[in-house]
């Protein structure tokens, strides 16, 4: 027996099927031969922010990775994967770290940075052990909180800079990868495009992306 709410996903899922067809008829025929994606979209993984549809995009038109907190770490294999095979072989043109307002991840580092210890892993989540997956994965994060020194502010005040200093830091992070420094030191990607790392953050409460400025590109300094 199926969960009432699985249903609903696989019967709207086929109804859209449907309408694609036939507005657009081939389009999946068309999609089936292959991806050309423009943009690398990472973002958080929460759910009110699905990618495609906050930008009215297309099947096919951005590539993914999305993982708690958009964070970008320099020893996670899975985002690095992402990263080169979509520079590399895909040829995007953006690669856009996105957060997002009322963000849970940032909220909770913002908790833990009122008793963060430097060299000890903070628990962010308490409801988790210290060393589980959630809690590593949320130190950079969480010690990030601690740095720029927000404790004493009110979380009103303080969260919407926590989530935009974030996103700024983990376009820095971006820049720092191989495979971006690759293709800035040539000019291109191996597929022959220049690329661009930028840092949006998307408000939850108007449905609307802000670009911070922070853009970087072959000719940055």
């Amino acid at each position: 027996m199926q969960h009432p709410a699985l249903a609903q996903l696989l019967s709207a899922n086929a109804q859209w099927a449907k309408d694609v067809e036939r507005f657009e008829p081939g389009f999946f025929a068309q999609s089936a031969k292959g991806q050309s994606p423009h943009t690398l979209w990472i973002g958080c993984a929460d759910s009110r922010v699905p990618e495609s549809v906050v930008t009215g995009a297309k099947p096919g038109d951005i590539f993914v990775n999305r993982n708690v907190g958009n964070q970008v770490h320099l020893d996670d294999d899975n985002m690095l994967a992402v990263l080169v095979y979509a520079v590399e072989h895909l040829g995007v043109e953006h690669v856009v770290v996105v957060g997002h307002t009322e963000c849970g991840a940032a909220a909770a580092c913002f908790g833990a940075c009122k008793t963060y210890i430097p060299g000890q892993i903070p628990v962010t989540v308490p409801s988790q052990p210290s060393d589980s997956p959630l809690n590593r994965w949320l130190v950079p994060l969480t010690t990030l909180a601690a740095n720029l020194q927000i404790s004493s502010v009110p979380p009103q005040e303080a969260l919407p800079v926590l989530v935009r200093e974030n996103v700024m830091a983990q376009v820095q992070n971006l820049c720092q990868t191989e495979v971006i420094r690759k293709a800035w030191a040539s000019g291109k990607s191996p597929m022959g495009k220049e690329v661009f790392v930028h840092g949006w953050v998307y408000d939850v409460s108007k449905g609307t992306i802000m670009d911070l400025g922070v853009s970087k590109g072959p000719h940055s300094k």
